[in-house]
Parts: C-alpha cells; sequence; structure tokens
C-alpha cells in the first residue's frame, strides 16, 4: 500500500505529520507509583514511526484517578518522567501528544486522596461500571465503583485550573501536542450527556449547559498550547459505565462547531468494539462533521489499513488512529505500508506486569529494538 494517502504528510493544526497513521491513547497500567520510566521511554520510542504518538490516558490530579497504576501529571517527579519519554521519542524522530484525564465518577474511594468519594456532574453511580484499585494485601483488580457526590458549581473552576497545570508541565515537558478526553464515559462525557448530568445551574440542562464545562477545559489548555496543539477525543454514541445520552448527535454538531471556531488542531471520534458492541454513527454522520469543523477528524475503531484508506478517499478522515495493532507492532507503519503480515496482542498481558507484552514484540525482521 506503498502509494495510499494513510502514507502521506499531513498539517494536524500547527504540526506536521510524517503519515496518517495515529497511534492511539492505550491505557497499559504499568507506572505503580504513576511516575513514566525507562520502561514507558521504550515502549513509546519503539512507536515513533507512528504520524503522531497519543499518550495513554494521564490522571491530571490525585482525585482525577480511578485506575491504580495509570501515570499523572500533577507532580515535579511525573514531569520529569514524561519529559524522558518525550526525549526517547524525539530521538527518533516522532512526535507524541499528551491525553489529559480525569474519569469523574469511574472510581472508589479505595483510589481517592484521603478515601474521600470520586466526583461527577450528579450523584448517580454508574451501574455496571468498574475501577481498578489496590487492596489491602497489595493485590489489584477491578471493582465495582463508588456512588460519587456531585460537584458544587464553585468547584468547577478548581478543576479547570487543574487542567490547565497539567497542561503547563506537558509543555514543559516538550509535547508536541495535548488531547483532551473527553470520552468513554469519564468526566467531561459524564458532563456533556443527558443521563449522567442532571445538574439545575449553568452547567446542567441545555446542550450549550452541558457543554460548557468541557469547552472551558478546552479553552484553559489552548491557553498554554494554542489551539493548533490540542485535539479533543469524543465518543457521542457510547453507553458504557451506565452512561447514557438522548441527545448525542445535537451534542456532537454543537461541539464541532464551537471547538472550529476556536481553531482547534483536531477532533477524534473513537468507535470501540470494547464496549459490548459496536459503536456505530448516523448515517451522514461524518459527513456533517466534515462540514461542521474546519479542522482535521481522526477516527479510531478496529481499523484496517484497508478500511482507513477508504476513510480517507471519502473525505471523511484526515488520518486514521490504530490501537490494539500498535500493542503488538511497534513498527506498525511500516507494516501496513509494505502490507506486512501483523504480530498478534496477548490479551493476557494489557494491563499491567514489565516488559512483558509490552516492549518485547519483534519488529519486521524477528528482531528487537534494541536502540530503546
Amino acid at each position: 500500500m506503498a502509494d495510499t494517502t494513510l502514507f502521506t504528510p499531513l498539517r494536524l493544526g500547527s504540526l506536521s505529520l510524517p503519515n496518517r497513521v495515529i497511534m492511539a491513547p492505550l491505557t497499559r497500567a504499568r507506572t505503580p507509583d504513576s511516575v513514566p520510566g525507562k520502561l514507558q521511554q521504550a515502549y513509546y520510542g519503539q512507536r515513533a514511526g507512528a504520524g503522531l504518538i497519543i499518550s495513554e490516558a494521564t490522571n491530571i490530579s490525585p482525585t482525577a484517578r480511578g485506575y491504580v497504576y495509570t501515570p499523572g501529571i500533577w507532580t515535579d517527579a511525573q514531569e520529569a518522567g514524561w519529559q524522558q519519554v518525550v526525549e526517547a521519542v524525539h530521538a527518533k524522530g516522532g512526535r507524541i501528544a499528551l491525553q489529559l484525564w480525569h474519569v469523574g465518577r469511574v472510581s472508589h474511594e479505595m483510589v481517592q486522596p484521603d478515601g474521600q468519594p470520586p466526583v461527577a456532574p450528579s450523584a448517580l453511580k454508574g451501574e455496571g461500571a468498574e475501577c481498578f484499585v489496590e487492596f489491602e494485601d497489595g493485590s489489584a483488580g477491578r471493582h465495582p465503583t463508588s456512588t460519587p457526590r456531585a460537584l458544587e458549581t464553585d468547584e468547577i473552576p478548581g478543576i479547570v485550573e487543574d487542567y490547565r497545570q497539567a497542561a503547563v508541565r506537558a509543555k514543559r515537558a516538550g509535547f508536541d501536542m495535548v488531547e483532551v478526553h473527553a470520552a468513554n464515559a469519564y468526566l467531561l462525557n459524564q458532563f456533556l450527556a443527558t443521563g449522567t448530568n442532571q445538574r439545575t445551574d449553568r452547567y446542567g440542562g441545555s446542550v450549550e449547559n452541558r457543554a460548557r464545562f468541557p469547552l472551558e477545559v478546552v479553552d484553559a489548555v489552548a491557553e498554554v498550547f494554542g489551539p493548533d496543539r490540542v485535539g479533543i477525543r469524543l465518543t457521542p454514541f457510547i453507553e458504557i459505565f451506565g452512561l447514557s445520552d438522548d441527545e448525542p448527535e445535537a451534542m456532537a454538531f454543537y461541539l464541532a462547531e464551537q471547538l472550529g471556531r476556536r481553531g482547534l488542531a483536531y477532533l477524534h471520534f473513537n468507535e470501540p468494539n470494547w464496549a459490548g458492541g459496536d459503536v456505530t454513527f448516523p448515517e451522514g454522520f461524518r459527513e456533517q462533521m466534515r462540514e461542521r469543523f474546519g479542522g482535521s477528524l481522526i477516527y479510531c475503531g478496529h481499523y484496517d489499513a484497508e478500511r482507513a484508506q477508504q476513510r480517507l478517499e471519502e473525505n471523511t478522515a484526515d488520518a486514521i488512529a490504530f490501537g490494539r495493532p500498535f500493542i503488538a507492532n511497534p513498527d506498525l507503519p511500516e507494516r501496513l505500508r509494505l502490507g506486512a503480515s501483523l504480530n498478534e496482542p496477548d490479551q493476557g498481558t494489557f494491563y499491567g506486569g514489565g516488559e512483558q507484552g509490552y516492549t518485547d514484540y519483534p519488529f519486521l525482521d524477528n528482531g528487537y529494538d534494541h536502540r530503546a
């Protein structure tokens, strides 16, 4: 597939990408102290051939956490750890964005500071939702989430500031871009959706009100990086962790217009098939996104090279993000370009552990990247 659009350069905001094969954000739960280290330097460095690496979801504060062993960006040590990861990617000619994350109600008192309840737009427990906790005996595993408390109106600016400070640290660490995580039923998605947002203040009710907090976050982050170095990830039709929404399309259209006016670099739509069923978009949805948003459009969700190229040719996408294929194929762009076979990922090593299933997948020559 050497001559296909997938392997041509792309201007993403103000950042030039060598190809349109994006590495999707992938939680791997391999930072027990929440500080990226040499293992992450090797992992991300191996995958520097992506047009853009979007990092695993990264907690913006101690109260943003819902999963142990995931990295953060609120301390000096975390910032320094990420800086070394960025340097490892840049040393191999790569580009990397940091995904900024707050889980909201998808958490538990065991993960929160001082055993406090997690926060959410409304005090509604996510039915069937699970987080990842460490138990008293030192083991870790899935656990049902807690009932959250509703954020007070005057607390919301403090969380916006947490996002801004996370962006400040990300910029100091050398990241090329940041991505605001407003997908997958986490905090910002909880504010966007009717089923999880039952507020009666200026952050609830209408589409405009429910979008207010996520847009305030985008504005704060864009003040730090510039809007042309900021993207956002959305899942307007997802129903996981007890999230439901009566107006997903209206909200997606409103966000596209508002974010387009702000000059945001890209919208990243996730179409996951791990959520108990494929997420499908209504007919014409992608065409509407193209009309309403002037920046780049990225789609992610069990794509192969052929389906990715189809999206590019029909002009509904500018790039395609790959998740699981990048876990097992650090040289994925080259494999796709050559039409080479792909390594199969070992699902047993997706979360937690060390090098196995993380940095030991072979490259095309059946060797390993010893430069990492």
